[in-house]
């Protein structure tokens, strides 16, 4: 029998995620020089791109397609706090794309898929951008990035990273709900554009 899942859907009853401080560490941080393989068969270096300019990477479980039960099926995935959500969060970002281009942002997405797997959504979903595989954990492991298990499947719990000059300069963690990250990283992206207020003075400047 068909599953009905439909993964452009978000729910209105998901639970929320708690910031449990499992990305705590990361501000700071150097990006350390990882070669992902992204959507477009390219090898891209999130530690080479940070330095010409400001870059989004949103990591997240995993994208779904429609009538294809979720690891461990949708009742059990929509329980998990953060799970749910990832193809609206795609899409949204897709959406905005041209917003992130004008303020000289590269965004990309990351979850522990196959390439194969990622291309697939890139097709259907018609994203406008690259997304990156980290499927052996190897930017994971390094990062000490947030994860969980589901059916014998390591994935990415929802955190974005904005990156430049080489380092982490901020992290937005837990997203919710997912289809708001996109519109909540541009909002921060411009208010490091702001003249700083009289009462202070920004500690990053693009």
């Amino acid at each position: 029998m068909r599953s009905r899942h439909n993964p452009n859907l978000l729910p209105a009853d998901l639970p929320r995620p708690a910031d449990d401080g499992a990305c705590a560490h990361l501000t700071g941080l150097q990006i350390p020089s990882t070669p992902l393989t992204g959507t477009d068969g390219r090898t891209h270096n999130l530690a080479a791109r940070s330095w010409e300019g400001w870059v989004v990477v949103f990591a997240y479980p995993r994208t779904g397609q429609e009538g294809q039960e979720p690891p461990g099926g949708e009742e059990a995935w929509n329980a998990i706090p953060g799970a749910r959500g990832c193809t609206p969060q795609c899409v949204a970002y897709s959406g905005r794309l041209e917003e992130f281009t004008r303020l000289g942002v590269t965004v990309y997405g990351l979850s522990t898929q196959d390439t194969g797997y990622q291309r697939e959504a890139v097709r259907r979903l018609r994203l406008g951008y690259e997304l990156l595989s980290d499927a052996d954990l190897t930017l994971a492991r390094s990062l000490r990035l947030p994860t969980f298990e589901v059916a014998g499947q390591v994935l990415l719990r929802r955190h974005t990273l904005f990156l430049h000059n080489g380092l982490i300069q901020h992290v937005r963690y837990p997203v919710f709900p997912p289809d708001q990250d996109a519109a909540q990283a541009i909002a921060w992206l411009r208010w490091l554009q702001e003249p700083p207020c009289r009462t202070g003075v920004k500690i990053l400047q693009p």
